[in-house]
This record gives C-alpha cells, sequence and structure tokens, in this order.
C-alpha cells in the first residue's frame, strides 16, 4: 500500500574526507620511523616538534582516554596555547605540508579509524634515532632523562604528607629547577634556538606537574609546590 509519508532513504556514511579540519585541530600526529626522512630531509624542522615523553599524562587519541604514555612519542607542536596542529592554515582548511605530511595523517580515516588504530603504538619514531649521532647533545639529552623523569617526579610527588614530605618537596623542586636550567644554558651557551627545547627535553616540567595536581610557586627564586 502506498503511503504519502514513505520512508526516507538512510543518509550514506560518509567515506571521504570532507576537509572539515576536525582532526587537525585536535592535535598534531605522533611520528613513526617512517617519517624520519621528512625531518632528515628538510620538511619538516625539530623546531616545530615536541616530545611526550615516559610516564607523561596525554590524551590517547585511538582509546579516547587520559592516560599515562607507556613510550616517548615526538609530535608536531599547536598552535600557541591551543592543540591546533601549527602546519594547519583554519580559514583555507589546507595543509601546509599536505605533499609531506606524517604516517598517521596520511593513513588517518575519521570514519574509519581501524587502520590508524593497526600503526598507533608501532615503530614510534624516538629522540634516539635522530640525535644519537650529534657528541655531546644525546649526552645532555640522557642526563636530563635520568635526572627529571616522570617516575622520580611521580614518586616524589606521592611521598607528600607522608614522613618523608621535606625530601619529596625538595626532590620535585630540584627536578623542576634542574629542567629549567638545562633549557637556559642550551640556549644562552649553546646557541641554541629556543624553540628547539621542549624537543630536546619534552615540555616544561613546571607545566606538566600540573598533571600530578601540583603548580610551582616562583617567588624571586624561591620555590615552593602548590596544589592545584
Amino acid at each position: 500500500m502506498e503511503t504519502d509519508n514513505p520512508t526516507p532513504p538512510a543518509p550514506k556514511l560518509k567515506n571521504i574526507c570532507i576537509r572539515c579540519g576536525t582532526c587537525c585541530a585536535k592535535g598534531g600526529p605522533a611520528f613513526h620511523l617512517e617519517d624520519r626522512s621528512l625531518i632528515d630531509d628538510g620538511f619538516i624542522h625539530t623546531r616545530h616538534l615536541y616530545t611526550i615523553r615516559k610516564g607523561e599524562m596525554v590524551h590517547d587519541n585511538v582509546r579516547s582516554l587520559v592516560m599515562p604514555s607507556s613510550e616517548e612519542m615526538i609530535k608536531i607542536k599547536g598552535v600557541e596555547d591551543s592543540w591546533q596542529c601549527t602546519f594547519f592554515e583554519e580559514e583555507e582548511k589546507t595543509c601546509k605540508i599536505y605533499k609531506h605530511r606524517p604516517l598517521e595523517c596520511r593513513i588517518l580515516k575519521c570514519w574509519d579509524p581501524s587502520e590508524l588504530a593497526a600503526i598507533y603504538e608501532e615503530n614510534r619514531l624516538t629522540r634516539q634515532e635522530l640525535l644519537a649521532g650529534i657528541a655531546g647533545l644525546w649526552d645532555l639529552v640522557e642526563e636530563h632523562e635520568r635526572q627529571c623523569n616522570y617516575a622520580k617526579l611521580k614518586q616524589s610527588l606521592n611521598d607528600l604528607g607522608g614522613s618523608f614530605e621535606r625530601a619529596a618537596v625538595k626532590a620535585a623542586i630540584s627536578m623542576v629547577r634542574y629542567d629549567q636550567e638545562v633549557r637556559r644554558l642550551v640556549v644562552s651557551r649553546g646557541g641554541m634556538e629556543s624553540d628547539m627545547t621542549d624537543f630536546l627535553f619534552g615540555r616544561p616540567l613546571e607545566k606538566t606537574i600540573g598533571q600530578f595536581g601540583y603548580g610551582v610557586r616562583n617567588r624571586d627564586g624561591n620555590f615552593s609546590l602548590v596544589r592545584v
């Protein structure tokens, strides 16, 4: 029997990129070994990258969870204080490096993330692959990791409120100060560009410590920990 109001056809599922820019606004990709040539050949400069170090709290885009990073990741920086990829042209919805975009950008299909999920944690590019051959610099990065790794920081913060609180506060503040000083020295004495430090040493501890519920107050060189 015919009716005046037939059932409308089911909407078609999106299976092509419509260049909405949503994925680019949510943050830049993590780099894999396949992406090393993009850096070596100069298509992407390390000043546009930053490192998420093991143990840092991150948003896992595949699992949609905030969790400690199980390994080091190198990612493209965001624009100012946002997550929007620095190479994304928001007005035109285009990419400045489209022909030389990283692997995750090439395979991402927002309507079917299975291909991205399959390689997401595989063959991650690390600072060691890029810096180990540079005499002195890699040693400095390794020493910074020994002094300021997130396992040590979290242990110190976990000890706050206990019988070892004074030592814990001292240890946490020492890590923050060491992190600051290393960054200052590689710029002032090493001639390094300041926008390279987040790639070399990860994001500053004075900022990321907030992920664990604490902040650092600096009053004329006197540091203290505060709850946030």
